[in-house]
């Protein structure tokens, strides 16, 4: 079983940087699909960037394409979420969510096995 704990959320300022870290325990994370989640105040939980087992597909919402990176290190059994250029609208509470198996992809939160607890974003203006 993985566990995943997040890290790097904070307070920003507009056109700022942060980069997110979730790191996994157990032995068979890189047999996971791996994916990133945001849920706003008053907001339904939705999906940010996701990346396939070995690294080589990712994928992201149109509201982040571009500004966005994510990126996994199998051997440090992490994913990583590099954001540039943040907006007010990126703040949330962000999410990783780890995916044993994905049957219709990476977007849907029902792909996802495991959740961690989540690290909050807060982009001032």
């Amino acid at each position: 079983q993985v566990q995943l704990v997040e890290s790097g959320g904070g307070l920003v300022q507009a056109g700022g940087s942060l980069r997110l870290s979730c790191a996994a325990s157990g032995r068979t994370f890189s047999s996971y699909a791996m994916g990133w989640f945001r849920q706003a105040p008053g907001k339904e939980r939705e999906f940010v960037s996701g990346i396939t087992w070995s690294g080589n597909l990712t994928y992201y919402a149109d509201s982040v394409k571009g500004r966005f990176t994510i990126s996994r290190d199998n051997g440090e059994n992490s994913v990583y979420l590099q954001m540039n250029s943040l907006k007010p609208e990126d703040t949330a509470i962000y999410f990783c969510a780890a995916a044993r198996k994905v049957i219709n992809g990476l977007g849907r939160r029902y792909e996802y096995d495991l959740w961690g607890q989540g690290t909050q974003v807060t982009v001032s203006s």
